[in-house]
């Protein structure tokens, strides 16, 4: 099942996407709405807790956390289907293809693709794909306590699974009506959105 007017930006941390999102958003404050994973429910303020390093929980705990959390940013009040309901064309940084990369990191990918494995596709999925190098360092010139998975050997391990994940769901049977869009994310802020705009203004005007 594939969401319409549902578009998901996926990358490793430091890949520009919470950047991309704010620019696509205020193109038209009327007709887009940004979302985030984790949420900011009470599930997914629980999570970013576990990120920041408040405290830790074994991995496949954090893969149901992070399932849980996902199906109150789709089905819960004033979630995406509620927004798109209301005629809004939703944005989310993450979705279940993070689940599928970083989650598989550290509990293997059975448990996240049985987790994740009945949540609709998005009408479009930007992909922004970036050495982990490049990516981390912006991460360190925020100045910003770093949450546990910006770590450079987990870094690298999840922009590998990304790739995975992305070809597997670029096969026909997979994808659906989903439309993939993969982004060079060393490209400057301007070409970058850009480049979104002239999709998504193929897709919807």
């Amino acid at each position: 099942m594939t969401l319409k007017n549902f578009i998901v930006f996926e990358g490793i941390d430091g890949s520009g996407t919470s950047t991309q999102i704010k620019k696509l958003v205020e193109r038209d404050l009327n007709k887009f709405v940004a979302t985030a994973e984790p949420t900011k429910k009470e599930t997914g303020l629980f999570l970013r807790k576990m990120l920041g390093g408040d405290f830790s929980v074994d991995s496949k705990t954090a893969a149901y956390l992070f399932a849980a959390d996902r199906c109150e940013h789709i089905y819960g009040k004033d979630g995406v289907i509620d927004l798109l309901n209301q005629g809004k064309i939703v944005v989310s940084d993450r979705y279940f293809f993070s689940s599928l990369a970083y989650q598989s990191v550290s509990c293997g990918n059975e448990l996240p693709r049985l987790l994740n494995s009945q949540f609709p596709l998005p009408e479009i999925l930007f992909y922004f794909y970036i050495d982990p190098e490049i990516s981390l360092k912006r991460v360190e010139d925020r100045n910003e306590k770093k949450e546990i998975y910006e770590k450079i050997d987990y870094q690298k391990k999840t922009a590998a699974l990304y790739e995975e994940v992305i070809n597997e769901y670029s096969k026909p049977e997979l994808k659906g009506e989903m439309k993939i869009i993969k982004i060079d994310a060393s490209k400057s802020i301007e070409e970058i959105s850009q480049i979104i705009w002239q999709n998504v203004q193929g897709m919807y005007w």
